[in-house]
């Protein structure tokens, strides 16, 4: 995706939260202008309609995450290492942008693009696992499988939203569960899910 620029990002950015806190269809182009500090001629200049302006921020979404995730986990040879990380990385990154976390928890399972976002990284390191003889399912069950990790990364990515849990209780508990769930013993899980996690910068 071309670079946005300086209007274009803080357009995205008011969207991102109306859209969490209002949902897909309560937005109107005066009330975003408004909300964004900006003309309505310049909201014009970029957005034709609040469904398009819905699909962009959904799809930068997705690709900064993607990004960031794979930037941040390509080292990493152990696919269950990779797994509890990526894990991690979601839930500690609601905790840090909240308005992030209020959107994908609002529309990540009934948006294909967002649920590809919390589905494909995961899916490859399950897979990667399960080959290797790291983790113990029946092949028919991946779906299933991929379901309960996003399920349970957006239920604890709520859990600290809401103040019940910080980021590093539910994260760890989260990956520490999904790893002995798919097969790897609880010291290891444990371990995998309680390491030092690295930042999750903006990818070059």
């Amino acid at each position: 995706m071309e670079p946005m620029t300086t209007a274009q990002r803080r357009i995205h950015q008011t969207a991102l939260r109306l859209f969490a806190e209002r949902g897909a269809t309560q937005l109107s182009i005066r009330d975003l202008a408004k909300e964004a500090g900006v003309a309505r001629g310049t909201i014009y200049q970029y957005v034709d309609t609040m469904d398009q302006l819905f699909e962009h921020v959904a799809s930068q979404l997705s690709a900064d995450m993607h990004r960031r995730i794979r930037k941040n986990i390509s080292h990493l040879e152990d696919p269950g290492q990779r797994l509890a990380n990526g894990i991690r990385f979601f839930i500690r990154r609601a905790h840090e942008e909240p308005q992030w976390g209020a959107f994908l928890s609002r529309f990540a399972m009934t948006t294909p693009m967002l649920r590809e976002t919390l589905y494909s990284q995961a899916t490859a390191d399950v897979l990667s696992g399960l080959s290797k003889g790291r983790y113990r399912f029946r092949q028919e069950q991946l779906l299933s499988v991929i379901s309960m990790i996003a399920s349970s990364v957006l239920g604890a990515m709520l859990l600290v939203m809401e103040g019940h849990k910080t980021w590093r209780e539910a994260g760890s508990d989260t990956a520490e569960m999904i790893l002995r769930t798919l097969g790897i013993a609880p010291d290891e899980a444990a371990v995998l899910a309680t390491g030092e996690l690295p930042p999750l910068p903006c990818p070059d």
